[in-house]
């Protein structure tokens, strides 16, 4: 005799056969970006272009990132399934609790132009790790990421600009005039020493600091804007030495303005 069939209820069929979507769901935005990181680099893996012209180099905390070209990146990304989930994507991280990388994906044109804004930022980054020996540049999707570590910019517990860092800021603010269609984020970011209370104003600080600078060196203060975010975006492992210094950094945004978007749409980059 063949056994009774089992009724499913619909809420438990929807969790035992589409995990994906609860995935989705139900996740918080570090697993979403865990999500987008995997299909970039799944992409990244299906072809092997790079601009030769971007070196493999390590300069300040790490490595540069090299590999696939992000001009062809982009235009991957942006032209398939991709330009979907990083929009999507890009408006969950880029909100309240952004990181710089976040701000950079949110702000994504995506398919032909997002080729267009690459090829542009290859150039700029290109420019940016030549010039600034004591920071880390990176190329994020249409934009660049820059982290500086805290301790080369200001003493501990400090928001004052160490003479020395000065002249790396100098070197950015040069090559952000020379390419004055792109908006700058920057980021002040702490360690998990100390109270919020104490974190958070210093994270501030920090990262005005850094803005303050920029604009009196010429960079338009309308393009520049700064957040600080405490220990709450750690990158490291707070409970040793090497993360806490990790943690304790300030990154800066680099991505394609309303202009900049319009025109690579308009294919006049």
């Amino acid at each position: 005799m063949p056994e009774n069939p089992v009724s499913i209820p619909e809420s438990q069929l929807s969790s035992s056969f589409f995990p994906f979507t609860n995935f989705i769901l139900m996740n918080s935005s570090k697993s979403l970006l865990s999500l987008f990181m995997a299909m970039t680099l799944f992409l990244g893996s299906c072809a092997t272009t790079r601009n030769p012209n971007i070196p493999e180099a390590t300069n300040g905390s790490g490595p540069r990132k090299t590999g696939m070209s992000k001009t062809a990146k982009g235009g991957l990304i942006g032209a398939g399934g991709g330009a979907v989930v990083g929009g999507v994507l890009g408006r969950v991280i880029g909100g309240k609790n952004s990181t710089a990388a976040g701000a950079i994906i949110g702000a994504a044109v995506g398919g032909a132009g997002g080729a267009l804004i690459g090829r542009k930022m290859d150039k700029q980054a290109e420019e940016l790790q030549r010039d600034m020996q004591n920071a880390k540049v990176e190329r994020v999707g249409e934009g660049i990421k820059i982290t500086f570590d805290s301790g080369i910019l200001f003493d501990t517990n400090s928001a004052t600009l160490r003479a020395a860092s000065m002249t790396e800021i100098q070197k950015m603010a040069a090559i952000l005039q020379k390419y004055p269609d792109t908006n700058v984020l920057i980021e002040g970011h702490t360690d998990a020493s100390g109270t919020d209370a104490i974190n958070q104003p210093l994270s501030d600080r920090r990262a005005q600091a850094v803005a303050n600078y920029t604009t009196t060196q010429g960079v338009d203060a309308a393009r520049v804007t700064s957040q600080g975010y405490g220990s709450s975006q750690p990158i490291g492992d707070n409970t040793t030495v090497e993360g806490k210094q990790a943690n304790r950094r300030v990154e800066v945004a680099i991505y394609a303005n309303e202009k900049m978007k319009k025109a690579a749409e308009q294919n006049r980059l």
